[in-house]
């Protein structure tokens, strides 16, 4: 790349995470999977929106030489692969074995089904869906069935990440079920390239099957085994965490590179290692953890929002075409996957779950498509539609997941928070005197007399004492007539006696105010802010923050960290 080009693609790799990440952010304060904004976040910047409004921006953020679309293309590339080996090590392998008959029963159905939804209908309706291409109809409609049978196993990893169901037996199924299809998929359209190839070009088709089986099958037995060996002496005589990282990165890298060369997507590779990697028991869960929070918030940003950079959706757009391949996609992976979930004994709910989650197709059918266009099987106008497909059915499977497993956010103490009921200098010096000063911080949000909430506080503090030590106190109380649970904190320079079991004054207290009939709530909310403040150093910590956003980013940080860890 030359100087202005150089320029240009960390403007763009700038530009493109800031706003994948404010949009995934935003995603989930709607409760959605944060992978649905940062799809959108290329949508936005790509040629489709921001290209159509201002195109001269748009062509000097993202310009069409071939140094920066390498660039981009390289960084996106690796993003994607190293997410897929961070997803590996999440992988409970006892748990995909236990179930190996149901995953290959739901991937058979859910690769058959679609198949024959894609091939039938660009048999039958060839006009629609060969349009300018030369090539035959026989392989656009063996690729059309190929395309819509495999699954993106970035997007649906990525969902179940952050709906919190990635190890459970429902998250390891879907995986499991993925894998299959993307490696069966990645076969078939070797199979449709070697056709297309001319003589002395041609794929060795069952070379790649055996070397795919082969290397597989390599990594998950002799891999296993070496990388348990190798990981007690990294972890030994290496500075840690870091020679544990290097060795991890670069053995997903040598794995990617290995599976590129068979002629499968370098990140069956990148999944296979990671697969291994975290099987071994002397992987620390902070290995993990940070493994997974630079790749997952840095890597994978990047790679999602650079799918909708990839086409212009309006120039080519054809709406009877958009609607038939969304449509034939939807229902043959979901009637497939449904009727097989349902065969090996999942539950109506679980079943149709499975449906949904492996209807997403995000980067992997875009890679397909694009592998196919440049080899000129389809035209611009089928490509569209399968990006248009793609993208679709990657934003609709989390809200479908949620709303079919009916599950909800569960509020953390950053969500009670009120910012006016935050007093770092409180000047209150007797236990009773700092109540009052609390509630009357949080009267205005309560809409309840300052006096009644005060008195039914004092009459909760007279029965036992709310003094946890550690100098902390957790005055409570279950209120009539309040809708939602509240908390004030404050700081208190001296100290304040609430009869702690240590004997010491209290300098940080919390203020909780429950609904009356939320017993449970009050239990879970007590639990968290002992778990928070499990340590003289958490305490301390939480006394050096100055400001209302120092503090709730504190709290924030700190309800991820011990959420990861369990």
């Amino acid at each position: 790349m030359d100087h202005s080009e150089l320029t240009a693609f960390f403007l763009a790799l700038g530009l493109l995470l800031l706003v994948a990440r404010m949009l995934g952010e935003l995603a989930r304060r709607f409760n959605m999977p944060s992978v649905l904004g940062e799809l959108l976040a290329g949508v936005l910047l790509g040629p489709s929106v921001l290209g159509a409004l201002a195109p001269g921006i748009h062509a000097g953020l993202f310009p069409a030489t071939p140094g920066f679309l390498t660039g981009i293309e390289a960084v996106t590339t690796l993003g994607i692969a190293l997410f897929l080996m961070v997803a590996g090590i999440e992988v409970d392998l006892s748990a995909i074995l236990r179930q190996g008959k149901a995953s290959f029963v739901i991937s058979l159905f859910g690769m058959v089904i679609p198949f024959a939804f894609g091939f039938g209908s660009a048999m039958l309706l060839p006009e629609l869906f060969v349009g300018s291409s030369a090539v035959d109809q026989l392989l656009i409609a063996v690729f059309l069935g190929t395309a819509l049978s495999i699954t993106a196993l970035p997007v649906i990893a990525k969902i179940l990440i952050d709906l919190n169901m990635y190890r459970s037996d429902l998250g390891m199924i879907i995986i499991a079920v993925a894998v299959i299809n993307d490696i069966v998929g990645w076969l078939l359209f070797a199979v449709i390239l070697g056709t297309m190839n001319e003589a002395g070009q041609t794929i060795s088709v069952w070379w790649t099957i055996a070397m795919t089986v082969g290397f597989t099958v390599l990594i998950l037995t002799v891999g296993r085994f070496i990388i348990d060996a190798i990981l007690p002496p990294l972890q030994a005589y290496t500075t840690w965490p870091g020679g544990v990282l290097s060795f991890a990165v670069s053995g997903g890298l040598l794995a990617a590179a290995l599976t590129e060369w068979i002629g499968i997507h370098a990140i069956l590779g990148t999944f296979m290692f990671g697969v291994a990697f975290g099987d071994s028991k002397h992987l620390r869960e902070r290995t993990r953890q940070i493994l997974d929070h630079f790749i997952s918030f840095i890597f994978a940003p990047l790679f999602f929002a650079s799918i909708g950079l990839q086409v212009d959706i309006v120039q080519y757009w054809d709406t009877t075409l958009v609607l038939v391949v969304l449509l034939i996609a939807t229902v043959g992976k979901v009637l497939g996957s449904l009727v097989a979930s349902k065969m090996v004994g999942f539950s109506d709910r679980e079943s149709l779950a499975i449906g949904f989650g492996m209807n997403a197709r995000g980067g992997m059918i875009i890679i397909l498509g694009l592998l196919a266009l440049q080899a000129g099987l389809i035209d611009e106008r089928l490509f569209v539609a399968i990006i248009v497909m793609a993208l679709v059915t990657s934003l609709a499977a989390g809200p479908a997941m949620q709303w079919i497993m009916g599950q909800r956010k569960v509020p953390g103490l950053v969500d009670f928070l009120n910012s006016k009921a935050f007093l770092p200098s409180m000047r209150a010096h007797a236990r009773d005197e700092a109540i009052d000063e609390l509630v009357a911080a949080l009267a205005p949000a309560t809409g309840l007399s300052r006096e009644e909430v005060t008195e039914r506080v004092m009459d909760r503090e007279r029965t036992m004492s709310t003094g946890i030590g550690r100098r902390v106190a957790i005055p409570h109380a279950r209120i009539d007539g309040l809708t939602a649970p509240l908390i004030a904190i404050g700081f208190s320079k001296d100290g304040i006696d609430f009869d702690a079991p240590d004997g010491k004054t209290a300098r940080l207290i919390f203020l909780v105010l429950t609904p009356r009939d939320e017993y449970q709530r009050q239990l879970q909310i007590l639990a968290e802010i002992g778990k928070l403040l499990r340590s003289d150093q958490a305490v301390e910590r939480m006394l050096q923050a100055e400001t209302f956003v120092a503090l709730r980013a504190l709290i924030n940080s700190e309800e991820k960290t011990q959420g990861a860890m369990e």
